[in-house]
């Protein structure tokens, strides 16, 4: 039986791509689409190619009749009140979308469980992403210094990047990072050494020419290790994790954070 599937930001650069994945996966079903843009329209007409009978909404609440995972790939000012939305409507939810702390994926986890639906939040979904993840809370075991540099493009609109947000409250699991000095008694403009996040420091840089990628460099007596992950201009490194996610979160209660690895390789 097909998992019925609803993703929110079709018309955008990541959305479009997981939706038209979507379409061609076998074991699953595109039913609806949200785009305020495009709302009205059928998603293909809205691509502008051909009719392809997706009904394009433009507010979630509209979409979610006969749906079993939201897919949201809208922005970090939608998305923690799209995810409850579709948990109270019984749907479970894959967050594509940056912007959740931890203690919004705390709240979202209780309201999940009671709901007894699940909710998949990757902060990234890309194969490269999953393994920078895995590789550095393996560092963090043995070198216990360390800080997180975000590059984007200007236009970015929220800092630091999901992906670097992710990162750092994955790190907090092995405990803060070890620091001779404390941020707090930096001299000068304290603000120099980033925002703290999860007990880790993240530099959040905003230029043009940047794609997105992510940095953690481990400092340790003498040495040093940097594990970086860069993306390139297109979203089709995003659609295998996204796919496995939709597979993956009926089968969950509550909040699952990152993707297991090895599945992930399956579907590259």
């Amino acid at each position: 039986m097909s998992v019925r599937v609803c993703v929110s930001g079709a018309t955008g650069w990541t959305g479009r791509a997981v939706a038209a994945a979507v379409i061609e996966a076998p074991d699953l079903e595109l039913v609806s689409a949200v785009s305020r843009s495009a709302a009205g329209s059928d998603l293909g007409a809205a691509w502008g190619q051909d009719t392809i009978g997706v009904p394009v909404h433009g507010r979630l609440a509209e979409a979610l009749d006969d749906v079993d995972v939201v897919v949201d790939y809208t922005s970090h000012e939608t998305i923690r009140a799209h995810t409850i939305q579709a948990i109270e409507h019984g749907v479970h939810v894959v967050v594509g979308s940056s912007g959740l702390s931890a203690r919004d994926l705390e709240e979202i986890d209780e309201v999940a469980r009671m709901a007894r639906v699940g909710v998949f939040a990757g902060g990234n979904f890309s194969l490269g992403a999953t393994v920078l993840t895995q590789a550095a809370l393996l560092a963090a075991q043995y070198l216990r210094t360390w800080e997180i540099v975000d590059y984007a493009s200007q236009n970015k609109p929220d800092a630091p990047s999901g992906t670097a947000r992710e990162l750092a409250e994955r790190l907090a699991e092995h405990g803060p990072p070890t620091v001779d000095r404390p941020v707090a008694d930096t001299g000068g403009h304290v603000e120099a050494r980033g925002a703290t996040v999860a007990g880790t420091q993240v530099h959040s840089l905003r230029l043009p020419s940047y794609e997105l990628a992510t940095e953690v460099i481990f400092g340790g007596a003498d040495e040093r290790l940097v594990i970086r992950h860069e993306s390139g201009h297109s979203a089709e490194k995003f659609v295998a994790g996204t796919l496995h996610a939709i597979r993956s979160v009926p089968g969950v209660i509550g909040v699952v954070r990152g993707l297991d690895p090895d599945a992930l390789a399956q579907q590259a």
